[in-house]
């Protein structure tokens, strides 16, 4: 008999016999974080934790867990197929992962499990650990990066914000990777087919996209959100590329959107997220061009657009949008 690891070296050895990676071969190597991150907004919030049996049908393959508007709880996929399946996204720790393990098991019968994640943040990454020991991992080269060298100190912070938080974190570690990949890989659960793309920096620079091409459906993560205000957490961020993306996003014409919080919508709401974000560069340039300041800018910018979107949630990232489209401005 195999021992747990002898399994997974074998699973993640016919992964790669079927799993289409463009550019970067695999690799598990891990780095050491090199630098912080900062806490960011919404300091007072719900205790963030994946809703238990709210799981829905999104698509003929896919499922999805959804976040209910709380903030630092990311919408969770489930894509199945005859032979094994894909999670995307975990949510915060191994009491959310373990959620997740439950919902999963209400529409899941394939004993081979894949994991993906959309960017390195913890309510989207650490619930993996949770998760069986024979579990694939795979995600692409920038999001690895950034989990080496940023996530130890983001989920330092997170664990400062509240006791619960700091509860839901003790003593998570980053779970290494099976798989990395540089651009594109291409898996096959059998009878459905998974696309992970990394097209460059938006919300975060690893941001991944999950595309299950039978059924028309785009996991987007954080580069498109519902109802909520992209946040820019830091500064590998790019106001450019992200609408750079939108438009390659729009290219895959996606029928629906899960985005990465925020109900689950159409394609639609790329061009709801588009047309923000071209406002507040457009915006920017203009009050730049008037001798105005970045922080003048920002203020000026927080209260217009709180006014033009008063159903939005976490409007203090306004500020964040206008400061990054302030140093890109020409």
């Amino acid at each position: 008999m195999m021992s747990v690891t002898s399994c997974k070296r074998w699973a993640a050895m016919f992964v790669l016999a079927t799993l289409c990676v463009y550019g970067a071969a695999a690799t598990c190597a891990a780095k050491q974080p090199q630098e912080t991150a900062p806490l960011g907004h919404n300091q007072s919030q719900p205790v963030p934790l994946v809703q238990e049996n709210k799981t829905i049908k999104v698509s003929q393959h896919v499922y999805a867990i959804p976040d209910g508007r709380v903030n630092l709880v990311p919408n969770i996929g489930i894509i199945v197929g005859s032979r094994a399946t894909l999670i995307v996204d975990a949510g915060m720790g191994p009491k959310n992962g373990q959620t997740v393990l439950r919902e999963l098991a209400k529409v899941n019968k394939n004993a081979q499990l894949y994991f993906t994640t959309t960017h390195f943040h913890p309510e989207h990454m650490t619930g993996v650990q949770a998760f069986p020991a024979n579990t694939i991992v795979i995600r692409d080269q920038a999001q690895q990066e950034e989990v080496d060298r940023k996530q130890p100190e983001f989920i330092a912070n997170f664990s400062r914000r509240t006791p619960e938080m700091k509860a839901l974190l003790q003593d998570v570690k980053p779970r290494p990777p099976d798989i990395v990949f540089d651009r594109e890989a291409t898996l096959d659960l059998g009878g459905v087919t998974v696309k992970l793309l990394w097209l460059g920096a938006a919300h975060t620079r690893g941001d991944e996209f999950i595309q299950v091409e039978e059924d028309g459906v785009l996991f987007t993560g954080d580069a498109v959100i519902n109802r909520f205000f992209p946040i820019f957490p830091d500064a590998d961020a790019s106001g450019k590329n992200w609408l750079s993306i939108l438009d390659k996003l729009d290219e895959l014409h996606p029928k629906i959107i899960v985005p990465g919080h925020g109900e689950v919508g159409d394609a639609t709401l790329i061009g709801t997220e588009r047309t923000y974000l071209k406002a507040v560069q457009s915006r920017v340039a203009q009050l730049k061009a008037q001798g105005k300041s970045a922080e003048e800018a920002a203020k000026i910018l927080s209260a217009e657009f709180r006014a033009q979107y008063p159903d939005w949630e976490n409007p203090g990232w306004v500020a964040d949008a206008a400061e990054r489209f302030y140093l890109e401005a020409q």
